[in-house]
């Protein structure tokens, strides 16, 4: 081997022992540890105590949860302590175990120290037991840990303490020094622990708190760029604390405050304080059993199920509502971005076992980009078609499983949207209804037989030609009434002049009736001699009836008003008039009816 390989060599092993070196100088000179399982979920905080013992800065630590842990973890954060400065985390591996890299937020010089916080969070972890209780007993779980602190590091100091919640324990393990008072077991101090020491430790306690998971969260969230963002969110929840043992009472359940303590009757819902439009609803229809409370900051919604929930027992409801876009949705020319939680609250201490989220776009949105605040898995993009859509509307599909409350976080989704295309809903309205005014104003006018019906058109034509003989009719009928009121008012004026005028009117409108009604009779001979023997008829009758009204007329002129007529003698005749003109008037109705 020549010199500069061999100096190569040298130099390559420095790096690389000085960086296991300088880890290995870390070292943990205390840890607080607080464990809560007064809940479902297994609530972990470690404050850390590093120091650099070394001579080299370090600028991560490995963290490494107790391998009972690991298959339960949701999340893991990691902060300054006593402060908000969040710590880069990411996976790895230490020795073949699974390990997270915990960045720090500026390296540890040789010789100084450093205090961290990490918190982790585990579920399903807690079980019942026993696994089967009664409605009127009480729920116990067993939780099994370490009093140490399971890490690469030799550690100088740990102390662990233990949130129950409750007072009823019915046991737990002495690791000496150990002290229980008030819900809490305090373990420790320890002192000069070697890496990945392990002390377990089983607590079996009285838990009554919900063990309530949401199995499947489906969250659909609609843009619209009209204003409005509608979510809708489909859940299925069960309990999965100790299961029922024998039948339900409902008496029981209201009449006993102790009945069910671990049942879950009621849960709250926390949405954006903007939310409007909220329902609540299942297969069945809507469900009445709800209240909202409207805070500062978010509106509160209190779902009551159907049913209590008791462990092994689940339900499906859907629940929504709209938000205005300007709360979550910002622009900038075509350019936008979402951005708004994947997530809502759903309940306390909640459990999501798998999310689907769906995010639906306006129709024409391009050039997406999704950015997520932690893992996920984005499933294959699709195509949602709704009213007045042509291409379809882009929808992103994002997947996560094992969510909790530090889950609710926000997303950021950019995409470009011309503005063009709102105007495209509109103009295909507009499109269509003149397309059907335009199809309806053409079919009206098409004759869409194949022959013409010579006996059909026939009796349409025949149709029209009485309906105008009739109108003709009822012109004389009028007449007639008209001059029966110039006889009225004769009888009681006198006035023989004006009486002459009304009669050389009525004589000449009624030639000028009868004479239209002539030439369109004989228009109707050619089509129908049928018919226009009726008309003859008709023009025969009224005839008479005019005939009648002219000796009405004489008797007024030369009788009435000169005064040569009894009172007796021209009521009479008055009476016989108008017998004869009844029944003329009625023949003249019968014949019409004939025509129509």
């Amino acid at each position: 081997m020549n010199a500069s390989k061999l100096a190569g060599f040298f130099v390559f092993f420095y790096f690389i022992c000085g960086s296991c070196l300088s880890d290995a100088t870390l070292k943990i000179t205390n840890v607080d540890r607080l464990i809560d399982i007064s809940s479902q979920i297994v609530k972990v905080t470690n404050k850390i105590s590093f120091q650099n013992a070394g001579r080299d800065s370090v600028s991560h630590f490995i963290f490494i949860l107790d391998p009972a842990f690991v298959d339960n973890v949701a999340v893991i954060k990691g902060h300054v302590s006593d402060t908000d400065i969040g710590l880069a985390i990411s996976s790895s591996t230490f020795e073949g175990k699974k390990a997270w890299s915990v960045k720090f937020d500026q390296p540890v010089e040789g010789g100084k120290s450093a205090v961290v916080d990490v918190h982790y969070a585990l579920i399903d972890y807690l079980k019942p037991y026993p696994i089967r209780i009664t409605q009127k007993e009480k729920q116990f779980i067993k939780f099994i840990g370490n009093s140490y602190f399971y890490s690469p590091y030799p550690v100088t100091k740990v102390i662990t303490s233990v949130t129950l919640g409750t007072k009823n324990v019915e046991s737990y393990t002495r690791v000496e020094p150990v002290s229980y008072s008030d819900s809490h077991i305090l373990y420790g101090p320890y002192k000069d622990l070697a890496p990945f020491a392990v002390s377990e430790i089983e607590i079996h306690y009285e838990n009554n708190s919900p063990f309530l998971i949401a199995s499947q969260l489906i969250r659909h969230i609609e843009i619209s760029h009209w204003g409005n963002i509608a979510v809708e969110e489909e859940i299925t929840l069960e309990h999965t604390g100790a299961k029922l043992k024998g039948p339900f009472s409902r008496y029981d359940y209201q009449r006993e405050p102790d009945s069910g303590l671990s049942s879950v009757k009621s849960f709250k819902t926390l949405l954006p304080a903007t939310a409007t439009n909220i329902y609540y609803r299942d297969e069945i229809g809507n469900i009445s059993t709800s209240h909202l409370y409207f805070l500062e900051s978010a509106v509160e919604v209190e779902l009551r199920p159907r049913f209590p929930l008791f462990g092994g027992w689940n339900t499906q409801y859907i629940l929504g509502y709209n938000v205005p876009s300007y709360t979550y949705l910002y622009a900038k020319g075509d350019n936008y971005l979402l951005k708004m939680p994947l997530i809502d609250h759903i309940f306390d201490n909640m459990v999501v076992k798998e999310a689907i989220i769906k995010i639906v776009l306006p129709e024409g949105s391009h050039s997406i980009d999704l950015s997520l605040p932690y893992e996920a898995t984005r499933l294959p993009d699709s195509l949602h078609y709704t009213y007045l859509d042509t291409i379809g509307r882009p929808v992103i599909t994002i997947r996560k499983t094992n969510l909790v409350e530090d889950h609710i976080e926000p997303f950021e989704l950019r995409y470009v949207f011309p503005k063009m295309f709102m105007l495209l809903e509109p103009l295909l309205i507009i499109g269509f209804l003149c397309i059907l005014f335009l199809t309806v104003i053409v079919y009206v006018r098409l004759d869409f037989s194949l022959a013409k019906d010579e006996g059909v058109e026939q009796k349409l034509r025949l149709l029209g030609m009485c309906s105008r003989l009739i109108n003709y009719q009822d012109k004389r009928m009028k007449l007639y009434q008209n001059f029966e009121d110039k006889l009225t008012a004769a009888k009681y004026n006198k006035d023989l002049n004006s009486f002459n005028v009304a009669v050389k009117a009525f004589n000449n409108e009624y030639k000028a009736i009868s004479t239209q009604i002539s030439e369109f009779s004989l228009k109707l001979k050619a089509e129908s001699a049928e018919m226009h023997e009726k008309v003859l008829e008709i023009s025969k009758v009224d005839k008479s009836l005019k005939d009648l009204y002219a000796q009405h007329q004489t008797v007024y002129a030369e009788k009435l008003i000169p005064g040569k007529i009894s009172k007796q003698a021209f009521v009479e005749t008055e009476n016989n008039f108008n017998k004869k003109k009844e029944e003329l008037v009625s023949k003249i109705n019968k014949l019409i009816k004939t025509l129509e």
